[in-house]
């Protein structure tokens, strides 16, 4: 054999650096790839799960974009696997698949109430705001008191974003509609939950320092929250980020904002520590009233027991951020539990008997779960790469892997996908919606019009 016909389902970082890494590496054969991908546009959640006000960390764009316009990778955007094209279809076209579709539901968090009316998920939420194509244009922003329930970075997104005043997003690539929500938001205080203290948080210290510079929002923490155990001492003592964490906390206990005295901005964002969900309250028409929390205390190991004092605090609508949970694939494994396909080191396994499944790959969040940075995308694709380049005896014996075979497959189901100079007309386009009004660019939310802008009609 000296060509391998690869299809890398999922065009976001991890399919886009398993696709990169695999046509630089040592090999003895010939690679041809590719990327299919249900939404219109690449770049999976670094264009629909960044917040649209941080522009450097969607500067990775720009390494992506690099990588797809070399040309060596094709790009079939607006094909749906399972739907437009199914793993029968790859087995009979291609030498293998490798799966990075990502995790974009939310995880699940067992209280009482927390379905209630009101009670959202933040992944939900990110997608809203961030123009995907797939979920409502409207968000209804009609609470005053909003709680966020997580201590990672995705909740610190959601709490800046529900905060911050919405004339204040205009330089970004927000959505017209979106844009909109924001200014007719009642939000006046945000209230972030961490069953934990602050030496044990989750989020970075840019992504902390970054809510602290909010224009008129007062940042609010509690001093009962900084009595610090010794583990928590320890770990700011040895630990360069969390020493930067507890800078940046200790320096908003000095504001006169703190513990709600003396603040004068319109709009509060609180930071609870040591608060245990518990459950939701309603009212009598089921909608979010309250959260219900546990006051817990440091066990001097860097983790919390529960003191059995029970906390409330008034609120109106509710977003959980307990992290991102995979979703399964038709006919591929899948681990219900962990929200992953089932793998050893990307090579995807059988979920009863823990064998190999030949042909069959997986990286990014789908292999490992809705953690670490890109920094983990990139070394995970690399080892699921070596396993399918070494793999090359158990590859599937496609009938038809000719370049052509794909297009006239899609074109008979009646698809309208997209490649990669549709996505070049879709970037300019939206660049120029922007330009009249000196913003970046304003991103088109629609898929129909994603699809006609992308091909042309």
């Amino acid at each position: 054999m000296t060509n391998l016909r690869l299809a890398i389902v999922g065009a976001g970082p991890a399919g886009i650096y398993a696709a990169d890494i695999l046509l630089k590496a040592e090999r003895k054969f010939d690679v041809s790839i590719d990327l299919f991908d249900q939404l219109p546009a690449p770049y999976g959640l670094v264009r629909y799960g960044v917040a649209p006000d941080h522009p450097r960390i969607k500067g990775i764009i720009n390494a992506l974009r690099d990588v797809l316009d070399r040309g060596d990778i094709r790009i079939f955007g607006n094909v749906r696997f399972g739907e437009d094209i199914t793993l029968d279809d790859l087995k009979r076209h291609y030498h293998a698949v490798i799966f990075s579709t990502g995790a974009i539901r939310d995880a699940d968090l067992d209280i009482p109430g927390i379905d209630a009316e009101g009670s959202f998920g933040a992944a939900d939420f990110v997608s809203w705001y961030d123009g995907h194509p797939d979920f409502p244009r409207e968000w209804p922003l009609d609470a005053a008191s909003v709680a966020v329930i997580g201590n990672g970075n995705v909740a610190l997104d959601v709490a800046r974003i529900l905060a911050k005043h919405a004339e204040d997003l205009l330089v970004t690539e927000i959505p017209a509609n979106v844009q909109a929500g924001l200014e007719a938001s009642q939000v006046t205080d945000v209230h972030v939950f961490g069953r934990r203290g602050p030496a044990q948080v989750k989020f970075t210290p840019l992504e902390l320092r970054e809510l602290g510079e909010l224009r008129d929002v007062d940042m609010v923490v509690y001093d009962e929250d900084f009595d610090y155990d010794e583990a928590s001492r320890a770990a700011i003592a040895s630990n360069k980020q969390v020493m930067v964490i507890d800078r940046v906390l200790q320096s908003w206990r000095q504001r006169p904002s703190v513990n709600n005295a003396g603040g004068t901005a319109s709009r509060r964002l609180h930071l609870h520590f040591y608060a245990k969900p518990v459950s939701v309250k309603t009212d009598d028409a089921g909608r979010v009233s309250a959260l219900v929390y546990e006051r817990t205390r440091p066990d001097d190991e860097g983790g919390v027991v529960g003191t059995g004092e029970l906390r409330e605090v008034p609120i109106q609508q509710l977003y959980r951020a307990v992290g991102y949970f995979g979703s399964p694939l038709p006919g591929v494994p899948f681990d219900k539990r962990h929200g992953v396909i089932p793998n050893h080191e990307g090579q995807v396994l059988h979920k009863d008997s823990n064998e190999r499944v030949p042909g069959v790959y997986a990286t990014g969040w789908i292999k490992r779960g809705p953690v670490g940075l890109i920094g983990h995308t990139k070394s995970d694709a690399m080892e699921t790469v070596s396993h399918l380049i070494n793999d090359q005896g158990s590859w599937w014996t496609p009938e038809d892997p000719s370049p052509e075979a794909i297009p006239a497959l899609l074109e008979s189901r009646g698809v309208s996908w997209t490649d990669l100079d549709g996505w070049h007309r879709l970037d300019e386009h939206e660049v120029a919606l922007g330009e009249p009004v000196g913003r970046a660019r304003i991103k088109v939310v629609d898929r129909d019009e994603m699809v006609r802008v992308s091909r042309g009609e």
